[in-house]
């Protein structure tokens, strides 16, 4: 009879450890629940910011504004529009004598001026053979046009090397292909002159001298 009342009173004491773990599970369960509905979590939300590039320019650096040509950073300054603080550079393009206001944020507009290997590159470009196309003027005019404005000093280059007319007579060029042609010119030497650091007047002899042009200027002389 002992044996059996040793039996019944472990199972006793079994089945109430059960029962308490039971318990406090569902107590904790309770106090997590409570806790939930008591302190909620608070979302923090990110505020979107105005997508900026970063700022790879400076005062007194050269740049390229495609539609303009070369220029200086003169300073970067800010202002306030609408409640929103803006960061521009003023630029100032010497050969139209213009001062533009870029915003920071659009600087993908700009280019920074070209490498010398560029540069020698362009002469190779200038010294090859004229690729003229058999179409109608105002079509290769816009194609001009639309090189120019690229801003690019390759496509620069092969602007004036197709509209350049070594014989160096005026008739055999119309109105507008010497406009063109001197728009490419003015910015090509300008471009040249800063990144090789010489004078105006020697690069453009570099420049006529890729083109043939000083051959027919020194027997003209």
């Amino acid at each position: 009879m002992k044996k059996k009342s040793k039996k019944t009173k472990i199972i006793r004491t079994s089945k109430i450890k059960k029962k308490k773990k039971k318990k406090n599970i569902t107590i904790a369960k309770n106090h997590f629940i409570k806790s939930k509905t008591i302190d909620p979590k608070i979302e923090i939300k990110k505020i979107k910011k105005q997508p900026n590039e970063k700022r790879i320019y400076n005062v007194n650096n050269f740049i390229i504004y495609p539609k303009h040509g070369i220029g200086k950073i003169i300073s970067v300054e800010k202002a306030t529009m609408g409640n929103i603080e803006i960061s521009f550079y003023k630029v100032f393009i010497e050969q139209e004598k213009l001062t533009l206001s870029i915003p920071i944020n659009q600087q993908s507009r700009l280019r920074a001026i070209s490498s010398p290997n560029q540069v020698k590159k362009s002469i190779t470009i200038l010294k090859s053979k004229p690729k003229v196309k058999r179409t109608m003027w105002s079509r290769r005019a816009q194609e001009y046009e639309n090189k120019i404005n690229s801003g690019k000093i390759y496509d620069l280059a092969e602007v004036v090397r197709d509209l350049n007319k070594d014989n160096g007579v005026l008739a055999d060029q119309s109105y507008s292909e010497r406009q063109l042609f001197e728009k490419a010119y003015d910015r090509l030497i300008r471009e040249f002159e800063v990144v090789l650091k010489i004078s105006a007047d020697d690069t453009r002899k570099k420049v006529d001298k890729a083109l043939n042009r000083n051959q027919h200027q020194d027997i003209e002389q």
